[in-house]
């Protein structure tokens, strides 16, 4: 009796009182774990607000329990696009001008041009020595001279005999004989003139000269040297200054291009932008390489320098299509494709074919018209056949934008 008394006593104290720290720590767990289930329902309420709002208004993918889900749509329409092609070269004067030796050469006095000097048609560019011409060219002239008295008397001699025939004391032999040596001096007035005349033109192309106007490039003569015409090329310019940028471009992207198209060239080590145009599409493709030149035609600039490296953005032409964002082309093992809104709001997949790639969006070439509703974004989580609820992108646009 005793004892089972002490055992029911240690029980009923037990149960009664228990310990106090341990009934303590047991509410502080429960109050922590029910702060931490409400803020969890916080959360998850939260992000199903956000995904319902759109984040700007505009409804992207928040499906609920038995609701379709939410996605933007919008109908592209179509865009005129303009095509561009990236390419590579060097920049070369479009109509360089090898300039050497044209008569025959002598010493050098004096040259009055410096590689970067602008010259004009004409415009002497090396002085070559000519005091032993100029001395033939004055023996030249006075061999006309000596010629021309030739041609005097014998005339005289002519007129003279003329009026003695009628009296019996000259010939007629004598009068032939005096007319061919009357011709004859006239004749020797003539080769002597020529030849005075040539000798000026000889010493005129003694000195080397601009074929015409433009930018001096390379100068390869100094006082005092020695030039004939086996001196090879001493001065090169170009003409009127025209620069241009030899382009390569493979074969494919040589076909896209035309004569006239216009094309932003920039030069490195310079941020600067020039405009040309293509004035020559390559006739050939190399065989090493299979690529060709498109020669492209620029005005003279100082950062425009001949042997330079440069790149070059060439318009290919223009289509018309619908244009999409990023966000929209979806792809697989049976290629690209979007979600579009077909009948009952249903999604149903379409196989496109992209074309040019623009600031703008991605070019649809073949697969869509521009009047379909596109799921702009989360088409990724759609599956063909699911029904959905289409929301229209807002603003001007919104094709474009709603990929971003």
């Amino acid at each position: 009796m005793n004892y089972e008394t002490t055992v029911d006593s240690g029980r009923g104290g037990l149960l009664a009182g228990g310990d106090p720290l341990d009934i303590e720590d047991g509410e502080r767990r429960r109050k922590r774990k029910t702060w931490i289930a409400a803020a969890v329902v916080a959360a998850v309420l939260l992000v199903v607000a956000f995904l319902m709002k759109g984040g700007e208004g505009e409804a992207d993918f928040a499906p609920s329990a038995g609701q379709a889900p939410t996605v933007t749509v919008s109908a592209p329409g179509r865009t005129t696009v303009q095509g561009e092609i990236q390419a590579t070269g060097t920049l070369a004067a479009r109509r360089e001008m090898p300039v050497g030796v044209v008569g025959e050469g002598g010493r050098v006095v004096s040259v009055p041009v410096e590689a970067g000097q602008w010259v004009r048609a004409g415009q002497t560019l090396a002085v070559i020595d000519r005091s032993v011409q100029s001395q033939q060219a004055i023996s030249s002239a006075a061999q006309i001279e000596v010629a021309r008295a030739d041609a005097e008397l014998a005339q005289a001699n002519l007129d003279r005999a003329l009026q003695l025939v009628d009296r019996g004391f000259i010939s007629k032999a004598d009068v032939d004989r005096l007319t061919a040596t009357r011709d004859a001096a006239v004749a020797r007035v003539k080769v002597a003139e020529a030849q005075y005349r040539e000798l000026l033109a000889r010493n005129d192309r003694l000195d080397i000269v601009a074929p015409a106007a433009g930018l001096v490039l390379e100068r390869d003569v100094e006082p005092g040297q020695v030039v004939g015409a086996g001196s090879g090329v001493l001065f090169s310019i170009a003409k009127g200054g025209e620069m241009e940028m030899l382009a390569e471009l493979g074969e494919t992207d040589l076909a896209k291009i035309s004569v006239g198209v216009m094309a932003r060239v920039v030069p490195v080590g310079t941020q600067k932008e020039f405009v040309g145009e293509v004035w020559q599409v390559s006739p050939v493709i190399r065989a090493q390489d299979r690529q060709g030149t498109a020669r492209i035609a620029l005005s003279y600039a100082p950062e425009l320098r001949p042997g330079g490296f440069a790149s070059a953005t060439i318009v290919s032409g223009t289509i018309v299509a619908p244009m999409l964002p990023e966000s929209a082309i979806l792809s697989d093992e049976q290629g690209s494709y979007v979600f579009i809104v077909g009948k009952d709001n249903k999604a149903e997949r379409r196989n496109v074919e992209t074309g040019l790639i623009t600031d703008q969006g991605i070019a649809i070439t073949r697969g869509l018209n521009g009047t379909e509703r596109v799921v702009m974004r989360a088409g990724g989580f759609l599956t063909e056949g699911e029904t959905i609820n289409p929301v229209e992108a807002r603003g001007p646009g919104a094709a474009s934008k709603a990929g971003n």
